[in-house]
């Protein structure tokens, strides 16, 4: 299946090279030239120089761009490319509403759709080990499965268009509640003076064990907080769950609290660095 990718972010760039050692490439774009320049350079996969023209050479597009506007806009500009029998499968991470729209619109000229959001940050991106929820329909994701195993390792089928972002939100507000229980619990161990390296390892392997307390626990007791996930992507995803929320009558206090503390780092120019970040206002100054 010819794929072509759209937005070569830190998770896109990555899915695009485990798709090109798959076989399944064909070309890339992205609105900053400079990265689709640089990737075909690196792999020797072409850039296109528009969304519809790589459309055009591809049987299955992937999506993966920043918000809502980035999404409709690189759909409608892909769409004159697009032909009858197309798959275009969105692993950005954007309102249930937004997928649902665009499927409805692609639909009409019989392009098929799948809201396909990931988990598993940079890292996983990297190894092809990412966690991929899926909303849309089980014979279209079965189409799709080639391009989807050359970049995760699980991938499972949560309903129709739309289940797959409420499903991402729950994966966010679940990471927030993380981030808020990580970085404060390091600290107070780095005010109570335990080794860095000996307590994560420890903490790690026991029942308070995750994740992010593997992956970024050491470097943000070291104070780097080089990006794996922006924080002010992380603000834009849990205010989409909190309007989710708001529409069912559900309260997210805990997220509530984390949008507060991420506007605060966000006002103060920290919004580009990882949600790990969140440990400058927990850590002892």
């Amino acid at each position: 299946m010819k794929t072509g990718v759209i937005g070569l972010g830190a998770m896109g760039a990555n899915m695009a090279r485990n798709l090109h050692r798959a076989g399944l490439l064909v070309g890339v774009w992205n609105r900053s030239t400079r990265k689709a320049d640089a990737f075909a350079n690196e792999t020797g996969i072409k850039a296109y120089p528009d969304c519809a023209s790589l459309a055009r050479a591809s049987d299955l597009l992937l999506t993966c761009v920043s918000r809502d506007a980035d999404l409709r806009e690189v759909v409608a500009a892909a769409s004159p490319g697009l032909h009858a029998g197309a798959l275009v499968v969105d692993c950005s991470t954007v309102r249930a509403e937004t997928a649902q729209r665009i499927a409805t619109q692609l639909a009409q000229d019989e392009i098929d759709f799948l809201d396909a959001p990931v988990s598993g940050g940079k890292e996983g991106a990297i190894a092809g080990t990412l966690s991929i929820m899926v909303g849309g329909d089980s014979e279209v994701l079965n189409r799709a499965r080639p391009a989807l195993e050359a970049i995760g390792q699980r991938i499972v089928h949560l309903g129709p268009v739309g289940a797959g972002q409420r499903c991402k939100a729950v994966n966010q507000i679940m990471a927030a509640g993380i981030n808020a229980a990580v970085t404060e619990a390091l600290a107070f161990a780095q005010a109570a003076d335990l080794p860095e390296a000996a307590l994560v390892e420890v903490i790690s392997a026991g029942a308070a064990g995750n994740w992010f307390l593997q992956h970024r626990g050491l470097s943000m007791l070291q104070g780097h907080f080089e990006p794996g996930f922006k924080l002010e992507l992380h603000h834009k995803d849990l205010e989409i769950a909190q309007a989710m929320a708001k529409s069912m009558d559900v309260a997210l206090p805990l997220t509530q609290m984390m949008l507060e503390d991420y506007d605060q780092l966000m006002q103060a120019g920290y919004g580009s660095e990882d949600i790990s970040a969140l440990f400058r206002l927990k850590r002892r100054t």
